[in-house]
């Protein structure tokens, strides 16, 4: 069976390693997931994506003249979910809002831009006290014993 790119296959997990993980696919012939190809959120660590032996579909994303061959599983399980469900609106304007759109999240509780700086400017200044407070004790700065 020849691999081609673009190809889903199905595959099973034979090796994992910091950077992706080795597939074995139908042939015999073995392929890299790359870690930022494994789920469609940031991946920190790749064991609690996938374990050695578990059996999971990829799509050939390219195959080289020394015969590497690129996988991904975010791929294939995209053009399955697109073709399931329309796509959501990208940009535009969302009159009920008054604001761009949040790409369907219509929460009453969201917090706008500014509102979320001021609460992360309000946390952060809150911390930098508590943290000055508790080093200037340790070492006598202001406010220490004085004598």
């Amino acid at each position: 069976m020849s691999i081609e790119v673009g190809s889903k296959l199905q595959g099973k997990v034979t090796g994992i390693t910091h950077f992706g993980a080795f597939v074995e696919l139908p042939g015999g012939t073995t392929g890299l997931v790359h870690i930022s190809e494994v789920a469609d959120n940031y991946v920190k660590d790749i064991n609690e994506f996938l374990k050695v032996g578990d059996q999971v579909e990829v799509k050939v994303m390219s195959v080289e003249k020394d015969g590497k061959i690129g996988l991904s599983i975010k791929k294939a399980k995209e053009n399955v979910a697109s073709a399931s469900r329309p796509a959501p609106a990208r940009g535009g304007f969302n009159k009920s809002r008054k604001g761009p759109n949040r790409g369907g999240n219509n929460h009453s509780t969201a917090l706008s831009f500014e509102d979320k700086m001021n609460k992360f400017l309000k946390d952060s200044e809150d911390r930098l006290t508590t943290l000055k407070r508790s080093t200037e004790s340790k070492r006598g700065g202001r406010g220490g014993r004085r004598g």
